[in-house]
């Protein structure tokens, strides 16, 4: 049983959210720009002034605050009618009730693990793919020469 209040309970399950899509979301970043400077030598360049530097917590917070579901912090807050924070089956934590009754719930769900877990992992492999493609196909181009 979960010791604490509701309020609580959301405040918890929110953070936990919000700080894993930001984990996530900063490491897909990293990985795309990785990909851009090591792959495209030339697009990557952009990156390297302090001034585009600085556009990335903007667009980490325009996905965060604009993702899956469009409303303000949609994708952190669910609205009552999609799905809600509570207390796990043992009571140790809260987060979002992944036990979906309605369509909308399991719409919501389908849109957080597409949009915030399943395209940022295949943006990441992809992006890690292509750079050790990169190193092989210089790798080999350096051996014959």
């Amino acid at each position: 049983r979960w010791l604490f209040n509701q309020a609580v309970c959301t405040l918890y399950a929110f953070c936990g959210v919000l700080f894993g899509l930001c984990s996530l979301t900063s490491l897909t970043v990293l990985s795309t720009v990785c990909c851009l400077k090591v792959c495209y030598p030339a697009y990557g360049r952009c990156w390297d002034t302090l001034s585009d530097l600085c556009l990335h917590p903007s667009l980490l917070m325009l996905f965060y605050f604009y993702g899956p579901d469009p409303p303000l912090l949609g994708n952190l807050y669910p609205r009552a009618t999609y799905s809600h924070y509570g207390p796990e089956p043992y009571g140790t934590a809260c987060c979002i009730t992944w036990d979906a009754s309605s369509r909308e719930a399991t719409l919501y769900i389908l849109a957080l693990f597409i949009f915030c877990y399943l395209l940022p992992c295949l943006l990441i492999l992809v992006s890690y793919s292509l750079i050790l493609w990169t190193v092989r196909v210089s790798r080999r181009a350096v051996r014959q020469h």
